[in-house]
């Protein structure tokens, strides 16, 4: 089936399968269409028994600005009428109030996220430039996450949606606890070489080379037997699970409804996100993301 918002090819003699955003005019923010196109290509590489490993990619200057809650396809998905996206007719859109907001966010946002991180097959995110907010979710459930030179992530949520996170709350397990709060309080980014420093990145290439160095990595990955790189990863995720990761990631997707319920409740069902009159600065007119750094307040 041919795809609107994303593009797939097998490398490497069929071991190796990319999957790359293709909506960078819209800076690869997240519609439902690309997030049905991508977890479709995602089941159609994990079926493929020659794919080895998946490269997750993008095109265009960013890797990703998150999800998408402005555009005029977004409006589209969700109006009703012949446009209207099919999964706006289900998953819990057809009821009200928080059920409505809740199902919709755990099927599209949440739990697909969480399928994802357990695909049968190693998954590496190439990333580029800015990986903001929901686009975070799509490279924290890879496996390993390559970066080009200059790349900058960032959570913004919290100063610019007055949110307490992603509904997919890597963050302490990814930053760290403390470097978690921060960011998230601040909306400030970190470079490649501190996320590599944290252990979130594992390989920084130049950006010119960075597909061609993110295949050559994932062709040594794609070398090990198939069954030890599944262990592998499994040992790894069933670990981290073990330290409370999944029930970390549940109760955090239950306080961030119960943020954007506050919201609701405060506009008087006018926004499910924070607006300037209570205090937080309307996400269109924010100004640039700015580093954190060390002994800048």
């Amino acid at each position: 089936m041919p795809h609107q918002f994303i593009t797939s090819e097998k490398l490497a003699g069929g071991r190796i399968a990319r999957i790359t955003l293709d909506r960078a005019a819209k800076r690869n923010a997240q519609n439902r269409g690309l997030l049905l196109e991508l977890g479709e290509a995602l089941e159609e590489a994990e079926r493929d028994d020659d794919v080895r490993v998946v490269i997750l990619a993008a095109n265009g200057p960013i890797f990703s600005a998150g999800h998408d809650i402005g555009t005029a396809e977004f409006r589209a998905e969700i109006a009703p009428g012949p446009g209207q996206h099919p999964t706006w007719q289900g998953y819990g859109a057809t009821r009200s109030g928080a059920e409505q907001r809740m199902l919709q966010e755990w099927h599209f946002f949440f739990r697909n996220t969480r399928r994802w991180r357990d695909l049968r097959k190693i998954t590496i995110a190439q990333v580029h430039g800015s990986v903001i907010s929901a686009g975070l979710m799509l490279m924290w459930c890879c496996d390993l996450i390559v970066a080009a030179e200059g790349t900058v992530f960032a959570d913004v949520v919290g100063t610019r949606l007055g949110m307490c996170g992603l509904e997919y709350f890597g963050h302490p397990w990814e930053f760290g606890p403390r470097k978690a709060k921060e960011l998230l309080l601040t909306g400030d980014s970190i470079g490649a070489a501190e996320a590599a420093s944290l252990g979130m990145v594992s390989k920084i290439f130049p950006a010119e080379s960075l597909a061609d160095d993110t295949l050559t990595f994932a062709a040594r990955v794609a070398a090990r037997p198939t069954m030890a790189a599944l262990l592998i990863k499994e040992s790894v995720n069933q670990a981290v699970d073990c330290m409370g990761f999944p029930n970390a990631l549940n109760a955090a997707f239950a306080m961030h409804q119960l943020n954007h319920a506050h919201w609701a409740e405060v506009t008087q069902g006018a926004a499910d996100l924070g607006t300037p009159e209570f205090g937080v600065p309307d996400w269109r007119e924010a100004g640039a993301i700015t580093p954190s750094e060390l002994t800048r307040p």
